[in-house]
């Protein structure tokens, strides 16, 4: 599949799902997402007033945590190239109130963003969506500060030899056949649980990390490698 036309039917399934993402999110990870947040939103150690990318934000769950961190001083920007997904997103800001949170259609591959804008970039699930993950990467070093922080959620591959065969059956099979009963989106769920099945291990994004020239690279895994967070800092001077 080329860039192009990835991008297309990536933009398309979530143009098809987005009313249903949130629902699906939850029982497909049995809510566990919502703990992997939390516990990513703690080792970030978030400063009062900071600058805040969260690239991807869909339906901006992750965008509203982020908000309350960096507190009425701070600011986040949502983005998503996804008109509804962030249909979703600018309904639930409403009811949150917080006003430090601006959401803009925008493009991973190209973002519209100034050198040096961004004291903490987040992308949660998102990172194997885009056409090109490095270029993503690279867009990422680009915008964030010297010293700033990037941060990765994203689903990765088990390495316990008992526990993988039971992981790429949930998610070959069942979450396919969830989307199917609960979203009627079977062939959209399925593109979902490809792109995780493509998706490289932790190993393999560390490397990718270093390789656009992130340093003081870290990770663990949830839930038995079933997700994994990334963190890297862009080098002063750079």
């Amino acid at each position: 599949m080329t860039e192009n036309i990835k991008e297309q039917y990536v933009h398309d399934v979530f143009e098809t799902i987005y009313n249903d993402y949130d629902k699906m999110n939850s029982i497909i990870s049995f809510r566990l997402h919502m703990k992997w947040r939390e516990k990513v939103n703690a080792a970030m150690q978030i400063q009062p007033g900071s600058k805040v990318l969260d690239l991807c934000c869909g339906t901006g769950d992750w965008t509203f945590a982020l908000s309350k961190a960096v507190g009425p001083k701070g600011q986040v920007i949502g983005v998503d190239f996804s008109e509804g997904m962030l249909s979703v997103a600018k309904r639930k800001g409403q009811q949150h109130m917080l006003d430090n949170i601006t959401f803009i259609q925008g493009n991973a591959m190209q973002l519209p963003f100034e050198v040096n804008s961004f004291d903490y970039i987040t992308i949660g699930f998102g990172l194997r969506n885009v056409p090109d993950a490095k270029h993503v990467l690279a867009e990422m070093k680009r915008v964030v500060k010297p010293g700033g922080m990037i941060v990765i959620l994203e689903t990765s591959q088990p390495e316990n030899i008992l526990y993988k065969p039971f992981f790429w059956l949930y998610f070959k099979y069942i979450m396919p056949f969830l989307g199917k009963i609960f979203a009627k989106s079977y062939l959209e769920y399925s593109w979902l649980q490809k792109s995780a099945t493509d998706f490289p291990g932790m190993k393999v994004l560390a490397q990718w990390l270093a390789e656009a020239g992130f340093e003081k690279i870290s990770y663990r895994s949830f839930s038995g490698g079933a997700a994994a967070v990334h963190f890297g800092f862009k080098p002063m001077g750079s």
